[in-house]
């Protein structure tokens, strides 16, 4: 079972749909929720990162460009809830702006790390690691010299 954590408009849900995978699938947007339930055709909950109490439930937590928005503090939170709905060695995959910023941005908020920065930011996570990492560019158009810090964790 995979959770979409932060799922937008469905992309990546519909895609592991498609391949067989059972996928929870949650926003905290009513109106992404509405528009990924349409395009996805499975039930999107509406339901903000805090609120994640699942107990290993998950083989993966995907959160592509999802918990970047959240302050570090709360950050923190969200990791050791995400780790607690995780079974045992299951996977999250994650991505972040690569840069040293943290803060208000176009109107919202950015938490972005370097693996350096992250690294440190995970250090007291006794049971998470970091298996593989790399950087790619923005595809989106006029934004090419963005770069995005890809990371696949794994739990101890």
């Amino acid at each position: 079972m995979i959770l979409d954590f932060g799922c937008g408009s469905g992309r990546d849900t519909r895609y592991f749909l498609g391949k067989g995978y059972q996928v929870d699938a949650i926003d905290g947007s009513a109106q992404m929720c509405r528009i990924a339930s349409e395009y996805t055709g499975i039930k999107v909950r509406q339901m903000l990162f805090q609120d994640l109490k699942e107990h290993e439930k998950y083989d993966g937590i995907w959160a592509c460009a999802s918990i970047l928005h959240l302050p570090p503090k709360e950050l923190k939170e969200v990791f050791a809830k995400m780790l607690v709905a995780l079974k045992t060695k299951g996977w999250i995959y994650t991505s972040f702006k690569c840069s040293e910023f943290t803060g208000e941005r176009n109107g919202r908020y950015f938490t972005d790390f370097t693996i350096d920065t992250f690294q440190d930011f995970i250090q007291d996570m006794d049971n998470l690691r970091i298996e593989e990492h790399w950087n790619t560019g923005d595809v989106r158009p006029g934004r090419g010299e963005e770069k995005w810090l890809n990371l696949i964790l794994q739990k101890k």
